[in-house]
């Protein structure tokens, strides 16, 4: 039995991270703290200046752990991670895995292109962004490629070399073909520092000289050129007529502002690059930290964790914690100096202004949005009742698939909605032990007959204790179970639900032939939705889930098995460095092109290992295996 006030004594006046468990041995929260024995005891002492969240989340606490650091800098880094991997209930949790696009020049080249790129290396080619607008970027691109007949193409290309007879884009005027190998170098990159003025956000400075150049050849009397810059002007003025903000004060940095309240938080981020707003980013949170700089340097040290590039300039909204620590942690992953600057005045105080206020707006709408959801679900469960004719209106619904391609790998779903909404943390995957081949019947059975047997044991266990018998994993029961298909997996749940002594409503989700929701399946009968109808959106959405989690569960394992197979054949990467490289690469083909520097940021990597997969990858062998 953990003595909580016995191990608040024994903590030491030291940096380091601290995580609180519960009854469950769950992890509910990740703090860090210069001095854990002063900071941990907070928690337990008076709760007269703690807010209701801190209390509730105390209330909880029923063991705590902790990690000692060397530095402060250890403990905002370490946190960090741990939050990343354990998503605690009671941490803001930065839901932020997309990667932006950038456009990328690749002045590395002797003859540049300009697309559009994911991520950013280190290769020597300039990128602008991020960009949250995808259509932004492809408008860009779009007007780059009108202006400048650049190349397109991924070919090796040298000045003087011909390489290949020139594409289409040359014969309609879109690429100048240095294929050809006798254009002009120094016309070329005279594009090319065009684009880049472009992309800088330069517009005033690339009209001017894009007049001048008109001028000159309108009275070189080559009116056929001046036309052209005439029209690559006007595109340019269109584009700066779409910019939503001009910041002659900022010129390359990002701006975070936010808004709380007692059930969440909204935070804006605004990016400005080349003194033009690019896009703008909503976060919405539910968060018990009472200390809104805390908050604040949770949300920076995971926004910009994961990011290769990070804006030589940050404003923010208040001070946050640790902001010398955090700036030179910003600072060193840069390269160059980042700043943390809260102006209190001037045109910066009015960008946190406007930030503040847009995210003010966005979360009146989420509130807005999620009330109508709510009351959507509601009358669309009220109306499952009336179709159902069952007793009462149903609250917890699950929903199961299984997902079987060829007969390899076959594995079930679970998902959970309640209240008309999906309960992502209930959702469990199976993958199928008893079964061998294609068959979906009894992959079915095998997995509601663990999940039944699994709640049915939680909840005897919880029960004898005198527990919560809804706090297992398994434990809390459907009020009506949805099964992807028609009569025969119908029959197979309520046959699984008999042998356990349980009467839970069981429908078939049926579609047609164009594997659209058609109805539902219940006493043997189908029960027509219409299409119109809250009922319709609701089980379409629980099918198309249930189906979407099946499908990337078996498409994960087919994925894991075919990259640890080719991986088998590497000396020194036993399975502990093949699941490594598997977690931070995700595919074969990301491995492959991988360099070596690359290779070494997978965990447990080191140079030697990463050489053996570099060198592997390029004799050959791993192509004559995966065939």
């Amino acid at each position: 039995m953990f003595d909580i006030q016995e191990a608040l004594k024994n903590l030491p006046d030291h940096p380091g991270v601290y995580i609180m468990k519960n009854g469950e041995g769950n992890i509910i929260y990740i703090g860090k703290a210069i001095s854990l024995k002063n900071r941990v005891r907070q928690y337990f002492q008076s709760s007269k200046s703690h807010s209701p969240k801190v209390i509730t989340m105390v209330s909880h606490i029923e063991e705590f752990e902790y990690i000692l650091t060397d530095s402060e800098l250890e403990a905002l880094i370490l946190e960090c991670n741990l939050i990343k991997k354990h998503r605690p209930r009671y941490n803001i949790k930065l839901k932020d895995d997309k990667q932006y696009p950038y456009i990328k020049v690749t002045v590395n080249e002797e003859y540049p292109r300009v697309f559009m790129a994911r991520d950013v290396l280190k290769d020597g080619a300039k990128y602008f962004g991020p960009y949250t607008d995808l259509y932004a970027v492809r408008d860009t691109l779009h007007l780059v490629k009108k202006l400048y007949p650049i190349r397109s193409c991924k070919k090796d290309l040298a000045f003087g070399k011909v390489v290949d007879r020139p594409c289409l884009n040359y014969h309609i005027h879109r690429c100048i073909a240095p294929c050809l190998g006798n254009i002009d170098r120094e016309r070329y990159m005279g594009y090319v520092r065009d684009i880049i003025t472009l992309l800088s956000g330069k517009h005033d400075e690339l009209i001017k000289q894009l007049k001048d150049r008109m001028i000159e050849a309108a009275e070189s009397l080559n009116f056929e050129r001046a036309g052209e810059l005439r029209d690559q002007i006007g595109s340019i003025q269109k584009i700066q007529e779409k910019q939503k903000l001009e910041n002659a004060t900022m010129d390359d940095g990002d701006v975070i502002a936010y808004i709380s309240t007692e059930e969440s938080t909204c935070i804006e981020v605004f990016f400005i690059r080349g003194g033009k707003l690019l896009g703008r980013e909503n976060f919405y949170f539910d968060y018990v930290e009472e200390d809104e700089g805390e908050m604040l340097s949770q949300f920076i040290m995971q926004f910009y964790g994961d990011r290769e590039y990070i804006p030589k300039e940050i404003l923010l909204q208040n001070s946050i914690n640790e902001i010398d620590i955090i700036e030179s942690y910003l600072s060193d992953k840069k390269g160059s100096r980042v700043q943390l600057k809260v102006p209190q005045r001037g045109e910066k105080s009015h960008l946190i202004e406007m930030a503040r206020k847009n995210a003010e707006a966005a979360l009146e709408q989420m509130k807005y949005k999620t009330l109508k959801e709510k009351e959507m679900g509601e009358d669309a469960l009220e109306e499952l009742k009336l179709i159902l004719d069952i007793e009462s209106t149903p609250y917890r619904l699950e929903a199961y698939d299984i997902s079987n391609i060829q007969g390899t790998n076959p594995v079930g779903s679970m998902v959970v909605f309640e209240g008309g909404k999906p309960k992502n943390r209930d959702y469990r995957r199976f993958k199928i032990k008893t079964v061998e081949g294609p068959n979906d019947y009894a992959s079915m059975e095998e997995v509601l007959a663990r999940r039944f047997k699994r709640g049915i044991e939680e909840r005897m266990e919880l029960e004898s204790k005198g527990g919560d018998l809804s706090k297992g994993k398994f434990s809390n029961l459907p009020d009506l179970i949805l099964m992807d298909g028609g009569l025969g997996q119908v029959s197979i749940a309520e046959r699984v639900l008999e042998g356990f002594g349980l009467i839970i409503p069981v429908c078939g989700m049926v579609k047609d032939d164009k594997h659209r929701t058609r109805g539902l399946i219940y006493r043997g009968e189908e029960v027509l939705i219409y299409k119109d109808s809250g009922i319709f959106k609701l089980v379409s959405k629980i099918q198309d889930e249930a189906h979407r989690v099946a499908i990337e569960y078996h498409r994960s394992l087919r994925s894991k098995g075919s990259v640890l197979s080719v991986l088998d054949g590497i000396s020194g990467i036993g399975k502990t460095r093949r699941l490594a490289l598997i977690n931070h690469f995700t595919s074969v083909e990301d491995i492959k092109n991988a360099t070596v520097e690359e290779l070494k940021k997978a965990k447990g990597m080191n140079e030697k290992a990463a050489i053996a997969v570099y060198e592997y990858f390029r004799e050959g062998t791993a192509n004559a295996k995966e065939e």
